[in-house]
């Protein structure tokens, strides 16, 4: 089982993401929500053991690529898995090359996040 923190600034989002995780069969534990790359640095600071982030690309304050170098520069190995709306392949290409595992473009189903999420969990 692992422990999951979604970074999306929908609430609304982040229920849908939590609710399609468990239709998707995978072993989640714990779901950990923030609205944003402040939020989710400080869950992970709190000391919550989390096993994967999955993060929106486009949030107030702090944007899901900041969320992702500044994990990547506290030396935090963690999946991070960018979910966006954006099709653009340079922004995609920005959150890989500076540190995410991977992306999934909403909409999504429940069984494309088997595909992409079983083999990080």
């Amino acid at each position: 089982m692992a422990n999951i923190m979604i970074v999306d600034d929908s609430g609304t989002m982040r229920k849908i993401i939590s609710r399609s995780l468990r239709q998707a069969g995978l072993r989640v534990d714990e779901i950990y929500e923030a609205g944003d790359g402040f939020e989710g640095l400080s869950i992970l600071s709190s000391g919550k053991n989390v096993g994967l982030i999955l993060s929106d690309i486009n949030m107030p304050n702090m944007d899901g690529i900041e969320l992702v170098k500044c994990v990547r520069a506290q030396g935090c190995a963690i999946p991070i898995v960018m979910i966006t709306t954006e099709g653009g392949e340079d922004v995609i290409a920005e959150a890989i090359s500076s540190g995410a595992t991977c992306s999934i473009k909403k909409p999504f189903t429940p069984e494309q996040l088997q595909e992409k999420l079983g083999g990080l969990l």
